[in-house]
């Protein structure tokens, strides 16, 4: 099978921004949505998703670095004789000098005796009064992060995610934050003996958006203002995630002054159909180019002033 770093064509020592980086690229030009019905870029896309959800994370990463494609069946090893054994000592990023005793303790100690007693049931031949005994384990819950914008964030939305070869559709709902968990059950790592599986929980991070600043379920967006309409009044558009509304402005607004603008803000997570605020924050845009009659004006209004 083809290793990690040859999918997403970086160095086995580039650091983290290089890795995000090369997805990004890749999963951008293989998506299925952006070769519909090709099959073969479906699959490089199930691969991709693979070998950046190992690498982007340090510990998986240090696993798969020393135990190749068996790193999650060596991670796994305590949940039974699924491991082959034979693999991993043929592995030649593995090296151990010494014997087994050494590494687990001697027979009679608690090292050796213990770890084989929890992959075996307690016998040594894997068999107790002739019968043989399993040890039921859950699967461990695994995390895994997921970018969204702050658009997605607001209206909500669905992402692709390929686990083991399979592509699922996740639905991000309306009012998530930066920090927020979205949990997938029976998704994580598989259990043992009858065990039930672990979760998958997708942990948000927010991207940071050019026209809004988000606090809580609250939106801050800067206004430009003309001088003219700061100094008179009037009525300036305001972008907000839903589109461009009116703003009155008063006569001799200054440079800075905030607006609230009601339930404009973001959703709230528990309560959708509940908003946040969006506050337009004033910038007094000065004129940097006066004709002659322009700056005469100008020069009777400060005689007015200072008179």
């Amino acid at each position: 099978m083809q290793d990690y770093y040859e999918i997403l064509g970086v160095p086995r020592n580039a650091d983290a921004k290089d890795i995000k980086k090369a997805y990004r690229q890749l999963a951008r030009e293989y998506h299925p949505d952006a070769k519909p019905g090709d099959k073969a870029a479906e699959e490089k896309f199930k691969q991709i998703n693979e070998a950046y959800e190992v690498l982007s994370d340090p510990e998986k990463r240090a696993k798969y670095d020393q135990f190749g494609r068996e790193w999650q069946r060596y991670q796994q090893a305590g949940s039974a004789g699924g491991f082959d054994w034979s693999r991993w000592a043929n592995n030649p990023n593995v090296q151990y000098a010494g014997n087994v005793e050494d590494l687990f303790g001697t027979m009679g100690d608690s090292g050796f005796s213990s770890f084989f007693d929890f992959l075996f049931g307690g016998s040594r031949g894997g068999f107790t009064g002739g019968r043989t005994r399993t040890m039921q384990q859950r699967g461990q819950n695994i995390e895994q992060k997921v970018e969204i914008s702050l658009a997605e964030a607001y209206h909500g939305g669905t992402r692709t995610l390929s686990k083991d070869g399979v592509l699922r559709e996740v639905k991000i709902p309306k009012g998530v934050r930066t920090g927020s968990k979205i949990r997938l059950s029976g998704e994580g790592q598989a259990g043992f003996g009858g065990g039930r599986a672990g979760d998958l929980f997708l942990v948000v991070e927010v991207m940071p958006d050019p026209r809004f600043e988000r606090q809580e379920d609250d939106l801050y967006t800067t206004v430009d203002v003309p001088l003219y309409t700061a100094v008179l009044g009037g009525k300036i558009g305001v972008k907000t995630m839903d589109g461009i509304v009116q703003l009155t402005i008063p006569a001799g607004t200054q440079n800075g002054a905030k607006f609230r603008l009601s339930g404009k803000g973001m959703p709230r997570l528990k309560n959708p159909d509940e908003h946040g605020n969006l506050y337009a924050v004033v910038n007094v845009v000065l004129p940097t180019r006066l004709s002659d009659k322009e700056r005469a004006l100008f020069e009777q209004l400060r005689n007015l002033q200072q008179s």
